[in-house]
């Protein structure tokens, strides 16, 4: 065979090989692209989130894109968590290299107060993978500042407290501590910024420290909590310090020397504790004749 004709046949080969491996290795870089090739966004393009706002009772609608830039179809499974989202459907399939628009409502309850709510739209896929945009309700309606602290009592050397945030926005509560016993005060401190933010609504469970309390002493507590916005409220309780180890000592000693008196009186009778008595005298009863 001539060597042109060789070299020919060679580069026929070298093609039909890299067309069969090319053949071979396209359908599972073809799935890969499907499967990890999609997006989630606002519908419209521009926005990184999403935002709705409206009074009690109100619903107010927008539409989320689910982008598929793979060469396979895709399906999706939509949800929403921290407020109430409906969408127009939840299972939604989207063909290669095609966009699907899905709408949604976003309810406010009727009973909902005033201020910022924060939620997810999510939406997976059949491999457990997912996208997700955040979405902000604002509910509207005048913004109140209302903060209450309750529940106030002492365990061990600790002070346990409930806050309550009673309005409508969202509180940095300030603390300030005072204790009056019966020789003046035994605790005061100043107003301090406490590390945690109360959402409207919220009750939060806290203790102060109280290593050196008192051991006996009667104490008016007052604990004053304020916020922005003129949040303010005060609770006052009385509580009694009594070292009970050392009253139930006294108690028993006390009781042991009443059972010695008792002791020592019986015995000035006879024996046992009963009067004295006679040999052979019978004890008669007495009183007047009819």
């Amino acid at each position: 065979m001539p060597s042109t004709d060789r070299t020919l046949s060679v580069l026929c080969l070298s093609a039909l090989s890299l067309l069969a491996t090319a053949a071979l290795t396209a359908p599972t870089a073809h799935a890969a692209s499907a499967a990890d090739g999609w997006s989630l966004a606002p519908s419209g393009g521009g926005r990184p989130a999403f935002y709705a706002e409206g009074a009690p009772g109100t619903v107010s609608q927008d539409t989320v894109t689910v982008t598929n830039r793979g060469g396979g179809p895709v399906t999706v499974r939509l949800s929403g968590t921290g407020v109430a989202i409906t969408f127009a459907g939840t299972d939604v399939r989207v063909p290669a290299r095609t966009s699907a628009d899905v709408p949604f409502t976003v309810s406010v309850p009727e009973d909902a107060a005033p201020g910022d709510r924060s939620g997810t739209i999510v939406a997976r896929d059949s491999e457990g993978r997912s996208r997700t945009v955040p979405l902000t309700l604002r509910v509207g309606g005048p913004d109140l500042s209302a903060l209450t602290v309750e529940h106030v009592t002492v365990h061990g050397d600790r002070i346990a407290y409930e806050l309550v945030n009673r309005g409508t926005t969202v509180l940095v509560p300030k603390l300030a501590v005072r204790a009056d016993g019966l020789f003046g005060p035994v605790l005061d401190r100043a107003p301090r910024t406490l590390p945690v933010q109360l959402a409207p609504g919220r009750r939060l469970r806290l203790t102060e420290p109280w290593p050196n309390r008192p051991a006996l002493d009667a104490v008016d507590i007052r604990l004053t909590v304020t916020a922005g916005g003129g949040a303010r409220d005060t609770a006052l309780v009385p509580t009694r310090f009594v070292p009970w180890g050392a009253v139930a000592g006294a108690g028993s000693a006390v009781a042991a020397g009443a059972f010695v008196v008792v002791r020592r009186r019986g015995r000035r009778g006879g024996a046992g504790g009963e009067p004295a008595r006679r040999p052979g005298k019978k004890a008669e009863l007495t009183g007047a004749r009819t």
